[in-house]
């Protein structure tokens, strides 16, 4: 069982940035794959970033590439999210999920039926 807490959610304004970060509870962090997911109101659930157990590969949705960075520090067992440039559309619940990757150490996955384990989600709030 892996425990996954979000934290740095809030309200920010457009053109601003927000640090998230998912810190987790799992003895081997390594061995898993994260990933950042977002939805909004009214809206299916959609893929932000991923990132290697490893951390060598990163990927991005289309919507934040080149807006979002996607970190991990497997000694201290977090994931961040550096968003910058926010936009009104990025206000949404993000969540933090993990995957036990027993075969590759740099594959990344985007779909959110791979995850196993979630956490509550944080808040974010563009206004514009």
């Amino acid at each position: 069982q892996v425990q996954l807490v979000e934290s740095g959610g809030g309200l920010v304004q457009a053109g601003g940035s927000l640090r998230l970060s998912c810190a987790a509870s799992a003895r081997t962090f390594s061995a898993y794959a994260m990933g950042w997911f977002r939805q909004a109101p009214g809206k299916e659930r959609e893929f932000v970033a991923a990132i290697s157990r490893g951390g060598s590969t990163t990927y991005y949705a289309g919507s934040v590439k080149g807006r979002f960075t996607i970190s991990r520090d497997n000694a201290k067992n977090t994931v961040d999210l550096q968003m910058n440039s926010l936009k009104p559309e990025d206000t949404a619940v993000y969540y933090c999920a993990s995957l036990r990757d027993f075969f590759s150490v740099g594959s990344i996955y985007t779909s959110d039926r791979r995850y196993d384990y979630w956490g509550q989600g944080t808040q974010v709030t563009v206004s514009s």
